[in-house]
């Protein structure tokens, strides 16, 4: 049986034999189309992480998980580290947690991650260990530091290093990702982490 009918079934093997069939006839084509999907889910997750902006909670970190294959939404979250009161509580984090158990397994290989943020060292190698195929980012590791504390190591850095392997990708529509920082709710936010005693 062949790895991709072996994964996804029957039905959707034979679809998607067709689509790498047409992608690899078609390299230009396919990449833009790559491209616009990546844009696409990238614009979900920012919207979805803007209507924490009016919450008591605003957090400018989401994470959404989609097939790789047939892009079909798995799950989204939010940054909770306050809210939880759980430093390891990351947008990215809290998605591959929820993600597997939602599947009941450990892995997301097959799955790839959509960031407002490029992740941290913790939530990359978090990406890594779960087999992730490929995280996108929106806003860089450098955006996120003029606001609030970061670990400089950059995703791509973390992933070069390992012997898993996953495709990083980012900065996708960084300006936008920016402006979830950059509201005047978030900005008010940041004035209270920072001015919290470690």
């Amino acid at each position: 049986m062949h790895p991709i009918q072996k994964f996804n079934g029957k039905a959707r093997g034979a679809s998607c034999r067709k689509m790498l069939n047409w992608a690899m006839a078609h390299p230009a084509k396919a990449a833009a189309r790559q491209i616009d999907a990546d844009e696409a889910r990238i614009r979900e997750i920012v919207q979805f992480t803007a209507r924490s902006l009016e919450t008591a909670h605003p957090v400018p970190f989401g994470a959404l998980i989609v097939n790789t294959h047939t892009n079909e939404r798995l799950l989204r979250a939010t940054n909770a580290v306050m809210r939880e009161n759980d430093p390891s509580a990351h947008a990215e984090t809290r998605t591959v947690r929820l993600a597997c158990k939602k599947l009941k397994r450990p892995s997301l290989a097959g799955y790839t991650m959509y960031s407002t943020c490029e992740p941290c060292a913790m939530c990359m190698a978090n990406a890594l260990w779960a087999r992730l195929d490929r995280v996108v980012y929106g806003a860089t590791i450098e955006d996120a530091n003029r606001h609030v504390l970061q670990i400089h190591i950059p995703a791509k850095e973390v992933a070069r290093r390992s012997d898993m392997r996953c495709k990083v990708e980012g900065p996708v529509l960084r300006d936008l990702c920016n402006t979830l920082f950059t509201h005047p709710n978030m900005q008010q936010a940041f004035r209270k982490w920072n001015s919290r005693k470690p």
